[in-house]
């Protein structure tokens, strides 16, 4: 990355916001060395019921894990300018704040690159809120709190969606009518800054995986998969919202909708009801009845523990055959966030499903976590750890340097 020499020496802040947490990350940005490098990072838990503070420095160091619950006042727009106080008071003197980047679900069918945030932006984001209703509006009210409490402090969105609309049109639309896709009722695909930041290291990392047929396996409580032919995006699991696709923590995954009208008519769900089912409710904490938490279930051996984990696995396994199929073919396999990096056990399994076409782990390098996990014959399976929040300072660097260089 190259940087205009006109841009300072000083701090980016990049902020993951949701209903009850945000996630926060601060780096330091060296024009001279041509780096973005972390400073330190953390998230404020519990809010509206015990809100809580943890942060540590990028050395390991921890810095805070206090309870913030006297100052929370029922929402994140209400603790954030304490936040934003906090991390400023924490950066190194000579380190101003520049700018802060944010993590924004649904770019829409228009916006296809990151942006700086102006009124006019703002608005049209707004429009987006019916179609995430869960995560849009906290990504938005982060944007306003900020503007309100740093009005010189510039801010760029980075979308969930911009990195998928390289796909074709097979992969983008429902078989609908026209004029309800027109309205925009497609699919847009999600967790896109976590597969541009694997692409791009892949490109500069594992050219030989770059360059082929690749599906990577994004994991954790909220899950995607997405197929990469030669770095591009060509098609994902996750469609219209972050409810299509695998099994997730608390999220269904692949649902006939013929059950949801089913439920409106036999137990009078409304919206607000089938709303909460669906993104509460349902997936492994559905299933289990215990928890939403991988690890949870896996420690636990109750017959329906067993069963959420094994649908998760076989529902991933199947995905993965379905993404291949829309690329013609499967040159590697890369598993990423928190289950995927992190959960020897869940990786076994689902390539356990896989060996028909060829992927055979190595038991030792996939218990170690490894890079490359499978053995030498085999497909190959990697492990690559995603940094969304690397991705969405990168962007804000750059189209801050394009300020500044015009």
């Amino acid at each position: 990355m190259t940087f205009s020499y006109s841009m300072k020496r000083g701090a980016l802040l990049v902020l993951n916001s949701g209903s009850s947490s945000v996630k926060f990350t601060v780096f330091e940005v060296d024009p001279g060395e041509e780096q973005i490098m972390p400073l330190f990072s953390g998230q404020l838990t519990g809010i509206g019921t015990d809100a809580h503070l943890s942060a540590k420095a990028a050395t390991g160091e921890r810095m805070a894990d206090e309870s913030w619950a006297e100052r929370d006042s029922g929402d994140v727009p209400a603790l954030l300018p304490s936040l934003l106080a906090w991390v400023e008071e924490h950066l190194p003197p000579d380190l101003p704040l520049l700018a802060a980047g944010h993590r924004v679900v649904h770019g829409g069918a228009n916006l296809r690159h990151p942006a700086m945030i102006t009124d006019h932006l703002l608005g049209e984001l707004e429009t987006l809120i019916p179609l995430a209703p869960l995560h849009e509006p906290q990504n938005l009210a982060a944007i306003k709190v900020l503007a309100d409490n740093r009005s010189d402090l510039p801010q760029v969105a980075c979308f969930d969606t911009a990195f998928h609309h390289t796909q074709p049109r097979t992969s983008t639309t429902y078989a609908i009518p026209r004029h309800l896709t027109d309205a925009g009722i497609r699919r847009y695909g999600f967790h896109g800054l976590s597969y541009e930041y694997i692409a791009r290291h892949m490109e500069t990392h594992l050219p030989q995986l770059a360059s082929g047929r690749v599906v990577v396996a994004h994991l954790g409580n909220g899950s995607s998969l997405c197929a990469l032919n030669r770095g591009a995006s060509v098609d994902t699991s996750m469609g219209f919202s972050v409810l299509e696709g695998v099994p997730m923590g608390t999220r269904p995954g692949n649902l006939d909708p013929g059950i949801l009208i089913y439920l409106m008519r036999k137990f009078e769900m409304d919206a607000d009801a089938l709303e909460h089912l669906l993104y509460h409710q349902s997936g492994l904490l559905g299933v289990s009845g215990v928890s939403n938490d991988m690890r949870v279930l896996l420690s636990r051996d109750d017959d329906n523990s067993r069963e959420a984990v094994d649908l998760f696995c076989i529902r991933t396994a199947k995905e993965i055959c379905s993404l291949a199929c829309s690329m013609g073919g499967l040159d590697a396999l890369v598993f990423t966030a928190g289950i995927g990096e992190h959960s020897a056990e869940i990786r076994a399994r689902i390539c356990g499903h896989l060996k028909w076409i060829g992927v055979d782990l190595d038991k030792d390098l996939n218990k170690d976590d490894a890079t490359r996990i499978s053995t030498a014959a085999s497909l190959p399976v990697h492990v690559i750890p995603t940094n969304e929040e690397l991705m969405i300072a990168r962007h804000t660097v750059d189209l801050l340097t394009m300020r500044n260089a015009a």
